[in-house]
């Protein structure tokens, strides 16, 4: 099968070019700038009116990662606009392309905050869409305008919506979680008794690749994760764990916490780290029959173990 991948440069992108292509898949990466892929097409910048003409010749799927990803404490004067452009006309504009070049299948990688910005019970499919941010409201009409370009056409259409991905390479409050642990800071996180979902690298790479292939996808909304919600506290012990340091976690009562968070303008921040966010991803283990071949034992070891090998090389 050719599939063009867009956001090919990027962390879960290169992940998963080189899973497709050693599976023996045809993969066609679409960037923006000359990046050096094997086979990669210079498309530029992504909006309205991109011609998707040349990388989308020959192709069967399209796997859409490319995306202007969540910016925390944006300054800019209107970022709905700014997100919109991207993440949801540009995306409308390849769907539309894609399905006049005879593509059959569009995967659409969404976001966990299409359903919300977390709760005490866990997310399903079934769930009213409640986006908050501008980050968020941009892949739900995204996924709105998918689905009607596909009735449409017959775009066969997969929406996966991840929560946070870890793996090797990743960046922002990941890298910066693994810093704090590995210098030994404590965080007094000891009293939070919440639940988060997170999902592997590996096994978003698996789920995406199955969900090209799988014929039961077709016309499905699935929320991915490991299977295994952490706590906060607990997910510092893992990393601690993973990295040979000793996990410092005081247990300060989160009503502390929340009020510190509120007189230093850091509430939206104390509330990721205290609340709950947390998906069930049964749907696509009955209807796909998927099962996430790496625990997240496995997941953060291999990233640890590849920023260890980074560090050393700094």
């Amino acid at each position: 099968m050719k599939t063009l991948i867009t956001g090919a440069t990027g962390f879960v992108g290169r992940a998963l070019c080189s899973r497709l292509a050693a599976s023996g898949d045809a993969v066609v990466p679409a960037v923006r700038g000359k990046s050096g892929l094997p086979n990669e097409i210079v498309v530029g910048n992504l909006d309205a009116s991109t011609d998707w003409g040349v990388a989308l010749a020959g192709c069967a799927a399209v796997i859409h990662l490319a995306a202007r990803v969540h910016v925390m404490n944006d300054t800019s004067q209107d970022p709905l606009a700014l997100y919109r452009a991207t993440n949801t006309e540009a995306t409308l504009n390849l769907a539309r392309q894609a399905a006049r070049a005879g593509v059959k299948r569009f995967v659409f990688i969404s976001s966990i905050k299409v359903n919300g910005e977390g709760r005490d019970t866990p997310y399903r499919e079934t769930d009213a869409a409640a986006p908050e941010d501008a980050y968020a409201i941009s892949k739900w009409e995204a996924e709105l305008g998918l689905r009607q370009i596909a009735a449409d056409t017959g775009l066969e259409l997969v929406v996966l919506r991840p929560p946070l991905v870890y793996g090797p390479g990743v960046k922002a409050n990941f890298q910066r979680l693994i810093h704090v642990v590995e210098r030994g800071w404590p965080l007094p996180l000891g009293a939070v008794r919440n639940r988060r979902s997170l999902l592997y690298l590996g096994n978003f790479v698996d789920a995406i690749r199955l969900c090209v292939e799988h014929p039961a996808a077709a016309g499905q909304t699935f929320l991915l994760d490991d299977g295994e919600p952490v706590s906060t506290p607990d997910l510092i012990r893992a990393v601690a764990r993973a990295l040979g340091r000793p996990a410092r976690v005081p247990a300060v009562p989160v009503g502390v916490l929340e009020l510190a968070g509120a007189l230093l303008g850091r509430r939206a921040a104390v509330r990721r780290l205290t609340g709950s966010l947390w998906l069930d991803s049964s749907l696509i283990r009955s209807r796909l029959g998927w099962t996430p071949p790496y625990s997240m034992q496995d997941g953060l070891a291999a990233t640890l173990g590849a920023w260890r090998h980074d560090a050393m090389l700094d």
